[in-house]
């Protein structure tokens, strides 16, 4: 068993895994981004949950609005980015399975 505390402030911290699986949270300051149109994870799923803030995920050319409690899968080897809108930041946790980072 392995116990994390995410520190939702950080903008990006790898929180831990396992052999198949990893944590990390994310924040994107408003009008900022991560990843673009070459972007993806090869043979790794990215699960990302929002905790604050809004956004918008483009996930191959799909425009998907992110508010928090949304729960999104990109999985594996699909181009994407993410960008945050409003005047907050935007926090997510996120899963890679199998672990990426």
């Amino acid at each position: 068993m392995k116990r994390f505390k995410p520190d939702l402030e950080a903008q990006w911290q790898v929180l831990g895994g396992s052999a198949h699986s990893q944590a990390a949270v994310m924040s994107i300051s408003p009008g900022d981004h991560e990843g673009g149109p070459r972007n993806r994870h090869r043979g790794k799923d990215q699960w990302l949950y929002v905790v604050s803030g809004n956004g918008r995920a483009i996930v191959e050319g799909h425009e998907v609005p992110l508010e928090p409690g949304t729960l999104l899968l990109v999985e594996a080897n699909e181009r994407h980015e993410v960008r945050a809108e409003g005047d907050a930041p935007l926090r997510t946790l996120n899963f890679y399975a199998p672990p990426e980072y």
